[in-house]
């Protein structure tokens, strides 16, 4: 399994961004600043889900799609709704009374989520799914990673972690993401496959709802509990999720002794796989994902349809209306110890966000993170 991090330069005039394949196509994404220049009535909007499920919302993606919007001369309106069904479709309301001319949106599960697209598509404003899928919404189109191969990352991550540890079987633990988010479903898609494909077995089995850390804590410590603490690796969707998990074993004696995985690349997430008590994690090149939203959100907004189009080359099918939706899906790259400097090198976090205490400046001189 490779650990090199591949850096996608995002060009001033319709660079390529990292292909990944899905379904029979291969995908790629413009910086939105190439985009032609908007029309005066041109207005974007965009609905984060929350900020508690993971820091990447707010500390990551609405930074990077205001300097997208802002560097392309569009107006726009970013509103998170806080992990609220009711505030979510408000905030639709009000951005489509206010006449954005395209409408970018995370839901918060398929059903809010398709009930937004639906009164968009009433008043003729285009739709973006933006990182997750809204099954059966029939959304214009799907900006996001190849989420099967995040959970195979994890995966990959997580045996690997395993082997170096001595255990090529036994017994792991899934700690899954929110059964309402379709991403969810396609990470432990991935991660499932790696894991029993290598001789693995599952032992424990759980779904997080609304991927709430503080109930992902009280889950796996369940679960830990149940099995006696007889777990070799445990496959965790995200950084939230491991950090859960992670504090279990600290309070058992076993953090760094049992591998834990994540994702999203945050902060705290990086310094656990800089300490060893997280054995990896998978870095999502956001500011790539939030550019080629914004790029193909402009373009709707101009009424330019072929040039959406031609950026959403690839197919991301939809389970639930069998139909396909034209999609960027971008390639996500697992994270260990060693190329954390990497994800620091794109400009995704810092040296002095995560080199914060002694041992974490001994891990950052170990590891060259500067």
């Amino acid at each position: 399994m490779s650990r090199k991090l591949y850096g996608a330069v995002v060009g001033l005039a319709a660079a390529s961004l990292l292909m990944a394949a899905c379904s029979s196509s291969s995908d790629t994404s413009s910086d939105a600043s190439s985009a032609p220049a908007s029309n005066a009535s041109a207005k974007v909007g965009v609905i984060l889900p929350d900020a508690a499920s993971s820091a990447r919302w707010e500390t990551a993606d609405r930074k990077f799609l205001e300097e997208a919007f802002t560097a392309a001369g569009v107006e726009y309106d970013i509103q998170n709704a806080n992990g609220d069904k009711a505030k979510f479709a408000t905030i639709a309301d009000q951005m489509l009374a206010s006449g954005v001319t395209s409408l970018m949106i995370v839901n918060l599960d398929s059903p809010s989520g398709a009930a937004v697209i639906k009164k968009a598509a009433a008043q003729g404003v285009p739709v973006i799914d933006y990182d997750r899928l809204t099954l059966g919404g029939g959304a214009n189109y799907y900006v996001s990673f190849d989420n099967v191969a995040v959970g195979t990352k994890i995966g990959e991550g997580l045996v690997t972690c395993m082997q170096a540890n001595g255990n090529d079987d036994g017994p792991v633990a899934l700690l899954n993401g929110s059964p309402t988010d379709n991403n969810a479903t396609l990470f432990k898609q991935g991660y499932e496959a790696v894991v029993t494909d290598a001789g693995y077995t599952i032992a424990a089995d759980q779904s997080v709802p609304d991927w709430d850390n503080t109930k992902a804590g009280t889950i796996f410590e369940q679960m830990y509990t149940k099995a006696n603490g007889d777990f070799v690796g445990v496959a965790s969707a995200n950084d939230g999720l491991g950090g859960a998990v992670a504090s279990v074993l600290q309070r058992n004696g076993q953090a760094g002794k049992i591998p834990v995985t994540g994702q999203d690349a945050t902060d705290e997430g990086l310094q656990r796989v800089l300490l060893g008590t997280q054995c990896m994690t998978v870095y999502k090149a956001i500011k790539e994902e939030a550019n080629a939203a914004a790029a193909l959100a402009i373009a709707l907004s101009n009424g330019d349809i072929a040039a959406a189009d031609s950026q959403a080359t690839g197919s991301t099918d939809d389970s639930t209306s069998g139909s396909a939706v034209p999609s960027v899906l971008l390639v996500p790259q697992a994270i260990f110890p060693e190329n954390v400097k990497d994800v620091v090198a794109d400009g995704f976090t810092t040296a002095d966000k995560l080199c914060t205490t002694a041992k974490l400046k001994e891990a950052c001189t170990k590891y060259g993170v500067s």
